[in-house]
């Protein structure tokens, strides 16, 4: 039986994500990028996709950091840590953040999220929204009831090729009306970074970050 659908809302809208330093983020980007291009990169999609949400209707938006915040976070957010344990369980622990529903989590590493990406989350009926990943993994996820989150997403196995399909189940499993929101590339690999550069709005920072990345090799 499917659950009772809350009302059309304005969702919580949160960001999980990693100081970008060096070392500790886009560690698949070296090489060919130094430990400190990559953590450029990693501040560039981070900042890009901060700035996108604060041209998304929100109730709340959360940044939940492992780490600190630097002057790339711009106003308008609460800052959160996050969880201890695995991604599926930092991922259930941002959800509890949220003292109501409808809510989403997006990552850091799509920095060609737009807001019009976003339109229907929290208004168009549905009981959850699933944003899949070109990787076999997932960029976004909404729910509107958040208190469900670590029955639906705590024991799937993040990273892999298959986490976005054992997902996208576990919401249909539980019953769940899933709205699909588009398919991105994340920013994993260098081929990665080069295709989502050449997909983001005009305006981006993680672009501008790569042109001039290519251009000091020259």
């Amino acid at each position: 039986m499917s659950p009772r659908r809350t009302a059309p809302a304005t969702p919580t809208l949160l960001v999980i994500a990693k100081e970008p330093l060096p070392g500790r983020v886009k560690t698949r980007l070296t090489p060919p990028y130094t430990p400190q291009e990559a953590a450029a990169l990693a501040e560039a999609a981070l900042t890009d996709t901060l700035h996108a949400l604060l041209r998304t209707p929100a109730r709340r938006r959360v940044l939940v950091l492992d780490g600190s915040p630097g002057a790339w976070l711009p106003s308008g957010y609460e800052v959160a840590p996050q969880a201890a344990g695995g991604l599926d369980e930092r991922i259930a622990a941002a959800f509890g953040l949220c003292d109501d529903g409808p809510a989403l989590l997006v990552g850091m590493d799509t920095p060609q999220l737009t807001p019009g990406l976003l339109a229907g989350v929290g208004r168009d009926g549905h009981d959850a929204w699933f944003g899949p990943a070109a990787d076999g993994g997932f960029w976004a996820l909404g729910l509107a009831e958040p208190a469900r989150a670590g029955a639906l997403v705590t024991g799937v196995e993040m990273s892999t090729d298959r986490t976005g399909a054992v997902q996208r189940r576990r919401l249909a499993d539980a019953g769940l009306s899933v709205a699909t929101l588009p398919t991105l590339r994340d920013v994993d690999t260098a081929a990665d970074a080069a295709a989502v550069a050449a997909s983001c709005p005009p305006g981006s920072r993680f672009a501008a970050a790569m042109a001039a990345l290519a251009q000091a090799v020259r």
